[in-house]
């Protein structure tokens, strides 16, 4: 029966068999604990004017010193409190200093004053005139001090009037406790904090409060739990802080059933209005994602703060749910509440989620119009918002206009660069950072890694890497699997094959993943898959993205039947239904292996109208193996679905070229231009020294381009004399034989390759990265060039990698 009531006692809402906090006795709740213990425990784990003349002050401040009578000691003491009350502090301090022997009640006064005024450094020093005049220091002034070392962050400060409040003997004063423990905490010194709350005898409410606060704000959710239930066997009565403290340690440990069951205790506690309560439990719903229970919340509660409103609009753009956000901050408009920058940061939040670049210019010129202070979170925020929008100026501008930039404000900026393809522009950053002395976070190290990786730049990524090292970071799952595609991606695989075999930290699908993915973008199919079965040995389950890289793999090697059998395999031995992604990766499979019945069959199968995605696989396919009918009807069903993809009308401009239809080539260029779509123009990179060297296809203003020309004049002829024909064919302009042959020998990653064998030492590797797919031409002349220089040229474009070496590729010739 005990148990039953017990158990009757965690239902979270809001009839409860007994009042669990009631005043009852200590043996009694010690009784009740010892009966049903594991069932509390795991309750435990859901549950101004203008002051005095100046010349009358100081007549009055130099009576008081020439005779110190008890009377003009009275009228100082009372000039004192005036002054405060006034906020003229100097006043007020002027006329104590020139006391002989002012009072400690006096100095007190004082010191309230100063912390009031949050001038902590003259509340420390104030403090220790009083130490040495002597006036007399009670609990009061050591409770003053303490704060405002706290305000300073000043832990050996602090230390030091937790040192005098021992010696004079009132540290144990429960009003003095409660802001040692919270000093204590909030320095995380967990363990000293018990100690001095243990030695406090008589324990009110705010003293459990800051221990129950402080401990769960240092992460011990489950220790703060307990605590809540030591409280309740004291008799001590929880506060409205204390239930909204119970709140976030149910958030922050995301157990909703203990955020129920906490709600359920409130309700009986008749804290159902209490504003600060009912919002700390808003905010708990909707970091929960039970975004429903905290608007029903909301919605009745019949007092809301500026808090309040912020906690539900957060809630929403949490979710995702930022149309809601929006509205709810129209309805706040509409009531005429108050809103502060806590609520645009919020709405700035939702517009980068959605890349809504003018919704977020009017929230920035709101910051303006409502005098707020562009701090360092809101300029932080609108630095992530313009540069999700593409709009990296204006994320500059903001960038530069920063007063007091901390880590997060520079990692936001750098990131933002990275995402908008200027990789060269975040490594420049990051010296500017490393120059000002400002220490990197992880999500730096993960940006700047990324550049890396776009760029091809090893160099910068190994040396990011070994400082990582040096520095003893803490590599999460997350960190390596950025290095391992660094790695894939710099064409260094066997680095990137260590990063996974030395990592500490456990191998989970996504770290198989990368290393999977790196294998299939240099076409090393059978090393993906031996990758794949090492996994499953493991015992880790392949997803989604598991057989999206394998695909891949077997897509660039060739091995048609392994994709084939590895597709049908998802459903029927994983349970994973294909996807878009996984369905157009299955078209380009079987399309570039020339099957096109098989392909076209398969579309009709998925759907009567296929996607945008399937059409262009099977158009590439088309391309590659110059099927030009099938290649021109599926184009045109592209044109009609109106596809956003500029690289679906190039191929399409591209097989018509290859047909001789250039009328409808210049059709198909002009839609592009009609629907706002450009053409992404070529370009190669090649790294030499501390930076990364850019080319464009025709490009002739690099700094050396009269030495790269003449190495790419001697290129040309040793290739010649090799046996060299040029294939136009991949040349798809209406021009004559010779000039297609002149545009050839312009091509980006022919530049980046004379560049390379003038600049880096000879006989070493030789890596280039292209932003589009290496034409058949340049492909044939790179695998002379890496016979006749006796250098191995790995080159990687928009589809994989090329490993160059002795006249041969790694592809075989299929990509």
């Amino acid at each position: 029966m005990q148990s039953q009531n017990a158990i009757a006692l965690l239902r979270p809402f809001p009839r409860f068999p007994f009042y669990p906090f009631s005043s009852r006795t200590a043996s009694a709740h010690h009784h009740l604990h010892s009966e049903i213990s594991p069932v509390v425990h795991e309750f435990l784990y859901l549950l101004g004017k203008c002051p005095e003349d100046p010349a009358k002050v100081k007549a009055i401040h130099g009576r008081i010193t020439v005779t110190g009578s008890q009377a003009e000691r009275a009228s100082a003491a009372k000039l004192v409190r005036v002054y405060v009350g006034l906020g003229n502090m100097e006043y007020a301090r002027q006329v104590f200093d020139g006391m002989r022997s002012p009072s400690g009640l006096l100095g007190n006064v004082l010191l309230n004053g100063y912390l009031k005024g949050e001038n902590f450094a003259r509340t420390v020093e104030l403090f220790e005139v009083m130490r040495l005049r002597p006036v007399a220091i009670d609990s009061y002034a050591c409770n003053y001090a303490l704060k405002a070392c706290s305000g300073l962050s000043e832990y050996e400060g602090g230390m030091g009037v937790i040192g005098l409040a021992k010696e004079k003997g009132f540290w144990k004063d429960r009003f003095l406790g409660s802001s040692i423990i919270s000093f204590l905490l909030e320095f995380g010194k967990v363990e000293l904090a018990r100690k001095v709350f243990d030695g406090i005898s008589e324990k009110d409410v705010v003293c459990w409060n800051a221990m129950i606060g402080g401990i769960s704000r240092a992460g011990l959710y489950a220790e703060g739990f307990d605590l809540f239930f030591q409280m309740s066997k004291c008799s001590v009565t929880p506060s409205p802080i204390t239930m909204a403290s119970v709140v976030r340690a149910c958030k922050n440990m995301g157990r909703v059933e203990f955020g129920k069951c906490v709600h359920g205790l409130i309700t009986c506690f008749g804290m159902g209005s209490n504003v600060l309560v009912l919002t700390s439990l808003v905010d708990m719903y909707c970091n929960m994602g039970n975004v429903a229970s905290g608007y029903f919340l909301f919605a009745t509660m019949q007092v809301k703060n500026v808090v309040t409103w912020n906690a539900m609009i957060s809630g929403y753009i949490q979710n995702g749910l930022v149309k809601e956000g929006f509205e709810l901050f129209f309805q706040l408009l509409k009531c005429s509440a108050e809103f502060d920058s806590r609520t645009i940061l919020a709405l700035i939040q939702g517009c980068a989620q959605i890349a809504d670049l003018e919704g977020g210019k009017i929230l920035h010129g709101c910051i303006y119009r409502n005098g707020m202070d562009l701090d360092v979170i809101l300029s932080t925020a609108l630095i992530d918002l313009y540069s999700k929008c593409d709009s990296i100026k204006a994320a500059r501008l903001i960038f530069d206009l920063t007063p007091h930039r901390n880590i997060i404000t520079w990692t936001a900026f750098l990131a933002g660069l990275t995402q908008n393809g200027h990789a060269e522009d975040a490594l420049e950053l990051f010296r500017h950072m490393q120059d000002e002395g400002v220490t990197a976070n992880a999500v730096t190290f993960i940006s700047l890694i990324h550049s890396c990786a776009h760029l091809g730049a090893q160099k910068k990524g190994m040396s990011i890497h070994a400082l990582l090292i040096r520095n003893v970071y803490d590599f999460t799952g997350l960190l390596i699997t950025t290095l391992i595609n660094m790695y894939a991606k710099c064409g260094k695989i066997d680095y990137a094959e260590m990063v996974l075999r030395h990592s500490v930290v456990k191998r989970d699908v996504v770290l198989w993943n990368s290393l999977i993915t790196a294998y299939a973008m240099h076409g090393f199919c059978d090393q993906a898959l031996a990758a794949f079965h090492e996994m499953k040995r493991e015992g880790v389950s392949p997803d989604e993205s598991t057989f999206l890289s394998l695909l891949t793999a077997c897509n660039h090697a060739g091995y048609l039947q392994e994709g084939i059998s590895l597709f049908h395999s998802m459903d029927r031995d994983y349970t994973i239904k294909p996807t878009e992604k996984l369905n157009s990766c299955f078209v380009d499979l079987l399309s570039r292996a020339g099957c096109f019945l098989e392909a076209e069959a398969f579309i009709k199968q998925i759907s009567s109208e296929p996607c945008s995605s399937m059409l262009e696989s099977l158009l590439n396919g088309c391309q590659h193996n110059k099927n030009i009918e099938l290649g021109i009807q599926t184009g045109d069903k592209l044109l009609q679905l109106g596809v956003a993809n500029p690289g679906a009308y190039v191929t399409l401009s591209n097989i018509y070229a290859s047909a001789k239809r250039w009328d409808m080539v210049d059709y198909v260029r002009g839609l592009m231009k009609q629907r706002g779509l450009r053409k992404v123009p070529g370009f190669s990179s090649v790294e030499y020294g501390n930076s990364v060297h850019t080319f464009f296809a025709g490009d002739q203003s690099h700094p050396n381009w009269s030495e790269v020309s003449r190495v790419l004049g001697n290129l040309r002829l040793l290739v010649e004399s090799h046996g060299y024909v040029p294939d136009t064919s991949c040349v798809f302009r209406n021009v004559d034989e010779t000039m297609k042959v002149e545009l050839l020998w312009g091509h980006s990653e022919r530049l980046a390759i004379a560049f390379g064998l003038l600049s880096t030492p000879s006989g070493s590797p030789m890596r280039i990265t292209k932003n589009l797919r290496v034409c058949v031409d340049c492909h044939s002349v790179t695998k002379l060039i890496s016979k006749i220089v006796e250098r191995e040229i790995i080159v990687r474009d928009a589809n994989r990698f090329h490993h160059f070496r002795g006249g041969k590729c790694s592809c075989n010739d299929y990509w």
